[in-house]
């Protein structure tokens, strides 16, 4: 398994990972549960290091695909700045999730609020990451992105 096959497995876990996270904390704080709020948390850590993973092997996955026919170097651009950006406020939401996490398990005042920063922030990393998965999904989805890729040098679609 080369890089771009880790990328591709492990670019879904942040934007999975905002999504169901937000969910979890959401319905913790609206029920005043300290126990799915530390789910979450932990989920958003995970998700972070899944972004890390993605980040890394970004690099590898654009080596893989920058040569195939149909593949625009400036949709991998677009793709490789927004997936930065995501990778930076994932991070961002890991680290915050961590001192949320270690406030809430001591119980201490600022744990409802760090909840809440956690809960805005998580709501920004899934604008994010969305926009960067969108973007990926361009590179060589044509039903996504409206490109008509000729399977053989001359062959063109027909349009009838």
């Amino acid at each position: 398994m080369d890089q771009a096959h880790i990328h591709l497995l492990i670019v879904h876990l942040p934007l999975f990972g905002a999504f169901f996270g937000l969910l979890v904390l959401a319905h913790g704080l609206w029920h005043k549960s300290d126990q799915t709020s530390i789910a979450a948390f932990n989920v958003f850590i995970i998700s972070a290091i899944g972004a890390t993973i993605a980040k890394l092997t970004g690099e590898g996955a654009e080596e893989a695909v920058e040569n195939i026919p149909g593949v625009l170097e400036s949709a991998i651009e677009l793709h490789e700045d927004a997936g930065f950006w995501a990778f930076v406020s994932m991070l961002v939401l890991g680290t915050v999730s961590i001192v949320a996490l270690y406030f809430t398990k001591v119980k201490s005042a600022q744990a409802n609020l760090l909840s809440r920063v956690v809960l805005v922030l998580s709501l920004f990393c899934l604008v994010m990451v969305s926009r960067a998965a969108y973007l990926g999904g361009q590179i060589r989805h044509t039903e996504i992105s409206g490109a008509v890729v000729n399977t053989a040098p001359g062959e063109a679609e027909d349009d009838d």
